[in-house]
């Protein structure tokens, strides 16, 4: 840790120090963009609405100045600092003949991300000085993708997800927006190149070859985010997921390089692992309460995982 007085720091000690004290905290990268408007973005971003690729999350209609300009977030933004916390398990523990679960939602859920974040926070407002902030992790109107690629993390690719070029696609995103000038980053180059391995691999056709994303066809979004029940025609297309779907991030060859995660929390718990199919089929709200007390699951909520359940059966 420098051992510099605030007063002495300019920005890219500021930088130095901030990258540092990510590092300690365990995450895996840590870039940093300008706060600037995100106009492209936002004509993307209102096109996509317009074409109601968005289904039926009606909360991604809110907040558009929000989601597209961070100084309406933080009042003088003048800094995104964006960090990938690594998720990856590098071999399932649930058998083939459970309904899957997307990797990120093993273990327990991400508030852990948060806590290190204002841990983050915490040392910038002590050894830069007052400063205002907010922190986010999968929450709040913010476009993470978008700041994670423009701070050079990686890039994002066909299937929509960040893709780093270390290590993959697998990890959680967070960002402190601030009003504390620093140094910043370059993106780098998308390297996807002619590869549609994630296009021909997704079973509802979420995936388009112009790059965008319908996520109103989404496994992820049927699984989680829709409250009604799931079109019937979707019967079949699901390949056993029952909540979110890593099937676009299997096949993307970049994740070759994915490293198992060192975080205990986000290990699948011995109760989850040692559930049979028909355990599955005879989930009651008290198991589901057990085994995923912690876990994001817990944001279907028990009525939405009976009924991907029932959709799966016989399948």
């Amino acid at each position: 840790m420098l051992e510099l007085q605030p007063s002495t720091l300019n920005s890219s000690q500021h930088t130095f120090l901030i990258k540092q004290e990510a590092q300690r905290l365990q995450f895996d990268f840590c870039g940093i963009s300008k706060a600037v408007p995100l106009n492209d973005d936002a004509r993307r971003l209102e096109s996509w609405l317009n074409k109601g690729f968005h289904g039926k999350m009606k909360y991604m209609e809110q907040h558009f100045d929000l989601r597209t300009d961070p100084t309406k977030l933080v009042p003088g933004a003048k800094s995104v600092i964006s960090l990938l916390y690594n998720y990856y398990q590098n071999q399932s523990s649930l058998d083939k003949t459970k309904p899957k679960i997307a990797k990120y939602a093993f273990g327990d859920d991400y508030r852990i991300i948060k806590e290190k974040l204002y841990e983050l926070l915490h040392t910038i407002e002590n050894r830069i000085g007052n400063v205002t902030a907010r922190v986010f992790v999968d929450s709040g109107p913010v476009l993470e993708r978008t700041w994670a690629a423009k701070s050079g993390l990686g890039w994002v690719g066909k299937n929509g997800n960040l893709i780093n070029k270390q290590h993959g696609s697998f990890y959680f995103l967070a960002e402190i927006i601030l009003d504390v000038e620093l140094d910043y980053d370059a993106p780098i180059k998308n390297y996807c190149g002619t590869c549609t391995r994630c296009i021909d691999a997704c079973p509802t056709d979420a995936i388009s070859e112009r790059n965008v994303i319908d996520g109103s066809k989404c496994i992820s979004y049927f699984t989680i985010e829709l409250r009604e029940e799931i079109p019937l025609e979707m019967k079949g297309k699901f390949e056993g997921w029952m909540f979110g779907c890593d099937i676009c991030q299997d096949v993307c060859p970049w994740n070759r390089f994915a490293r198992q995660h060192e975080e205990s929390k986000f290990l699948p718990s011995d109760l989850l692992t040692a559930m049979k199919k028909e355990d599955w089929e005879e989930l009651t709200e008290e198991i589901y309460e057990r085994l995923f007390k912690n876990s994001p699951l817990k944001r279907a909520k028990f009525e939405g995982i009976r009924r991907n359940l029932l959709f799966l059966k016989d399948d």
